[in-house]
């Protein structure tokens, strides 16, 4: 099987799926370039933990080759299955020139990384034609299979255990996991998104709840994780930066840092996040964590899936020191669940074993747009931007752009016409009758703990 990613988020996940696969598989792994490709450094801190068949990427990540130099490659040597772990334009043109391009084409499977809930029809749109589609919990499959059977899309779904969610010890008698860190635990670790808020005001707001944390907890590290460095790409787009927002009187135990959040949960005293599912990493470590819902629960948040999880709380929770664990019914329907439950690894070995007889049956496209060539021209420099420099694609994006502007510009007529529901806020777990804090200064008056506990 070779592995192919691009993104932060997707080299990691992509690469320690692939590093769960059956222990009698070979493996490769390559790194496609496009706008939004990690560095070499956001790739090693992926590729950390990886077992003996894939270290080695850890301190050699592999050189990006573009589009047509992997299709090449996976022409001159088929593999027996391709994961293609890449961002929905690019697996969408990647799924399509193995289709067009390689001869007794490999088995495709693909996925998302980290939460996915809920189904989001564009996820499967783009890689409908994948043979398989890998999920991380039962709930997910089901969502995604009503979805695509509501659109017309044969469910190909496959089940796997989040890679970053599996622990040793999730087998304990109660059903928590166990660590052994390097040295004390001193911080709470936030782990930032790129894109969850969305505003420069509610990410502000943030960074003041985690700065007066850090005033009334001066024995912890309150460590704002990020997943890039000026100049770094990010699977989402990121136009306010935590650390641009960090006031000047902030406490010094506040500090802003990147690098592998493995290495960060080995010094926490809990998680906080937004939606991250670095929440679930530190759930299978068996370290407290607080999703935050001041900004209300909602799809573009990413934090539906935490209703009833335990983890939900507020700023006041965050700033006394109050943080959660899983609910016990929440676990086995959400991403820990029994890995006996995994069938994506002998999934993919009956679609290898079709390959090997040429029976492996070709699944229709989602898009149903016409266009031949010129579509698909559209699509590749829609997909890879300047690292797409064919004549073609240049001609496609001098009359595509002003179709999809028309197109824009239409579908904001329509929110504004028929703008979406609010989203929800929830009370905060400890039943506090306060409403969620406007502000830090707020917080900081509602506090009474002064150290960490566990609801």
């Amino acid at each position: 099987m070779v592995g192919i990613v691009d993104t932060d988020s997707f080299a990691k996940w992509g690469a320690h799926l692939l590093a769960a696969a059956p222990a009698d598989w070979s493996l490769e792994l390559l790194v496609v370039h496009t706008p939004r490709t990690a560095s070499p450094a956001q790739l090693r801190s992926a590729f950390r933990g990886l077992d003996d068949r894939l270290a080695h990427l850890t301190t050699e990540p592999p050189a990006p080759l573009d589009v047509d130099a992997v299709v090449e490659r996976l022409r001159q040597d088929p593999p027996d299955a391709v994961l293609v772990s890449v961002i929905g334009p690019v697996a969408e043109l990647l799924i399509e020139e193995v289709h067009r391009r390689v001869p007794r084409r490999p088995v495709l499977v693909t996925g998302l990384p980290g939460i996915s809930f809920p189904a989001k029809w564009k996820g499967v749109f783009s890689r409908a034609r994948a043979d398989l589609f890998v999920l991380h919990s039962h709930r997910e499959v089901r969502d995604y299979e009503a979805l695509a059977t509501e659109d017309g899309v044969e469910p190909f779904f496959a089940l796997a255990t989040l890679p970053f969610a599996a622990a040793p010890a999730r087998t304990a008698p109660n059903g928590t996991a166990s660590r052994s860190p390097a040295r004390t635990p001193d911080s709470v670790v936030f782990a930032a998104q790129p894109s969850v808020p969305p505003t420069r005001e509610e990410r502000a707001r943030v960074v003041q709840w985690l700065a007066e944390t850090a005033r009334q907890h001066p024995e912890w590290r309150v460590v704002v994780k990020t997943r890039a460095v000026a100049g770094e790409q990010q699977t989402h787009r990121e136009a306010f930066p935590y650390a641009d927002l960090v006031p000047a009187d902030a406490p010094p135990n506040l500090v802003v840092a990147t690098g592998p959040m493995a290495t960060h949960l080995d010094r926490a005293v809990a998680l906080v996040t937004i939606s991250s599912t670095a929440v679930l990493e530190a759930v299978a470590r068996g370290i407290p964590a607080l999703t935050l819902t001041d900004f209300g629960i909602s799809r573009p948040l990413i934090n539906e899936v935490f209703v009833d999880s335990g983890l939900e709380g507020d700023a006041i929770d965050l700033v006394g020191g109050v943080f959660g664990t899983v609910r016990p019914d929440w676990r086995r329907d959400n991403y820990f669940h029994q890995e006996s439950d995994d069938d994506w690894a002998i999934r993919t070995d009956r679609l290898m074993a079709l390959r090997d007889v040429g029976a492996l049956v070709d699944r229709p496209a989602a898009r149903r747009s016409r266009g031949g060539v010129f579509r698909r021209a559209w699509e590749r420099k829609n997909a890879l931007g300047p690292a797409d420099q064919s004549v073609l694609g240049l001609v496609a994006l001098a009359a595509g752009v002003p179709v999809r502007t028309a197109k824009r510009l239409v579908r904001q007529v329509v929110r504004l016409v028929r703008p979406p529901a609010p989203a929800v806020v929830r009370a905060p777990r400890t039943q506090r009758q306060q409403a969620p804090v406007p502000d830090a200064a707020e917080a900081a008056t509602a506090t009474t703990a002064v150290v960490a506990t566990t609801r």
